[in-house]
């Protein structure tokens, strides 16, 4: 596979410049589906950490928390513009770092990330003041204030565009930010700074610090002068942000793991059902935290069901993510090849039937790629069913009721999304009310209103993104009461 771009070294972004690290220590950023070096990418730690609050505290308290709405409509939207100026490089850029297809980061990630500086440009913009007279002569104004330093540490399966979700609203309340992009997927976010200072941001209003969870993330986490965390990652992780951060009561926003369930109940439009599982397993490598990786499939269509799907999935195109017919690109490393390929052998050892798939692609000799896989002949006790695997694995299950069907898809610890596929509407509201989980489909999948709240249950996460929802987690929401 040759390798079209080469990448880019990557400096820390702080106060409106990019700078080395104070001891110039750096680490590989690897392409996943070439095994090559991309560039060097500096590392961070405490003392970097320390510019970048400080910086940012700079600017927060140097007039960007006074700054007009308009005004900071303005920046985001022309953020959101430059961002689609430069999309083919961004795209580019995404792919390399993370192993997706091309094609998707062009058409899904980067456009995704513009459309939400537009989103909250447009929504800031005619945002008003909520007012509630009471009985006893007063009337009281509802005022949101902004927090100050937010924190934010940022995942690897959709770098611009599950950082800008969280950014953009950030930005709109007149915040400064410190965030820490993904180990493995540094490029983007790096190239934002640019992307901001040239919009008009002032300098130290964004700063970004590469590094390690370990020393950079948890350095944001612990530091006092941050007032909220903002992160999207697994479960394990979340927990250990949340104790670091528990000593100067951070503010927390978590979208965390996911075991999602896919019901398919019989009088469903099977062909309709087939294509959208297609994507909602396997699209970005299975790396989609509303994947929808535990199927049931109620039993007079089972059959049906599982025939074409495994048809379909063997169509599936493993390779070059470069080329434009790949349909599943490379795992983000080898680390996590490793992983997946371990709980399919889990499966095997649990008496599982893999149905498609379960191993390397073949014709690959580099890169980290596994074959889409399905999984039959599960129970509650195995791994695959459990535990989130992050790849391009599902299991699929027969069930007979409504009843059973609502029990096994929240016999989980988990609790972020669900599809349901019915043409019975009162069957779909009346599963979708039982379903624990922040974000239901019925007949759809990945289809995102951004004034709506989006967020887990259970281990899946604390708080909602969206909207009003996001505003109001980055400000302060105040009471000011005035009698006549």
């Amino acid at each position: 596979m040759e390798t079209i771009v080469k990448g880019m070294d990557c400096l820390h972004f702080i106060d409106g410049r990019y700078v080395h690290s104070q001891k110039p220590k750096t680490f590989d950023n690897i392409n996943p589906a070439t095994e090559e070096v991309l560039g060097q990418v500096a590392e961070g730690g405490q003392a970097e950490v320390e510019l970048a609050v400080e910086a940012a505290k700079r600017a927060f308290n140097g007039g960007w928390k006074h700054s007009k709405l308009s005004e900071r409509a303005a920046i985001l939207r022309r953020i959101g513009d430059l961002i689609l100026q430069r999309k083919d490089e961004l795209a580019m850029l995404e792919t390399l770092d993370t192993g997706k297809p091309l094609w998707l980061s062009t058409n899904v990630d980067i456009p995704r990330a513009a459309g939400s500086y537009h989103f909250y440009a447009n929504f800031i913009s005619t945002m008003g003041t909520e007012a509630y007279p009471s009985e006893a002569g007063a009337m009281n104004f509802v005022v949101r204030r902004p927090l100050g330093v937010v924190g934010m540490i940022n995942p690897w399966n959709l770098p611009l565009l599950l950082l800008s979700a969280k950014l953009a609203p950030c930005l709109a309340m007149g915040n400064s930010v410190v965030l820490k992009p993904a180990r493995w997927t540094p490029m983007t976010a790096t190239l934002l700074g640019e992307i901001c200072k040239e919009a008009g941001l002032p300098d130290g209003v964004v700063n970004i610090v590469n590094g390690a969870g370990r020393s950079v993330g948890e350095a944001i986490s612990e530091h006092p002068d941050v007032r909220a965390i903002a992160f999207t990652g697994e479960t394990t992780t979340g927990k250990s942000i949340m104790k670091a951060g528990s000593a100067s009561l951070k503010r927390l926003s978590f979208e965390l793991g996911g075991k999602n369930p896919n019901i398919i109940f019989a009088d469903c439009d099977l062909d309709e059902v087939i294509d959208t599982s297609l994507r909602s397993s396997f699209i970005n490598q299975g790396a989609v935290c509303l994947c929808g990786s535990r199927i049931y499939v109620q039993r007079p269509i089972y059959e049906a069901f599982l025939e074409k799907f495994i048809e379909r999935t063997r169509q599936q195109t493993v390779g070059d993510p470069l080329q434009p017919n790949t349909n599943i690109g490379a795992l983000i490393s080898k680390q996590h090849y490793d992983r997946v390929l371990d709980y399919i052998q889990s499966a095997r050892e649990d008496g599982c039937v893999i149905e498609t798939g379960g191993n390397r692609a073949d014709g690959l000799d580099r890169g980290f790629y596994v074959e889409p896989t399905i999984i039959t002949g599960v129970d509650a006790g195995c791994r695959v069913v459990n535990e989130e695997i992050f790849g391009p694995v599902v299991t699929v299950q027969p069930f007979d009721t409504e009843e059973e069907v609502i029990a096994l898809a929240n016999d989980t610890h988990y609790g972020l999304s669900a599809s349901i596929w019915t043409k019975d509407s009162s069957r779909a509201f009346r599963v979708a009310h039982q379903i624990e989980a922040g974000l239901t489909w019925v007949n759809t999948w990945f289809l995102r209103d951004p004034r709506t709240p989006y967020g887990g249950e259970k281990q899946s996460g604390i708080g909602r993104q969206g909207g009003m929802f996001s505003l109001d987690f980055y400000s302060e929401v105040s009471t000011i009461c005035i009698k006549y």
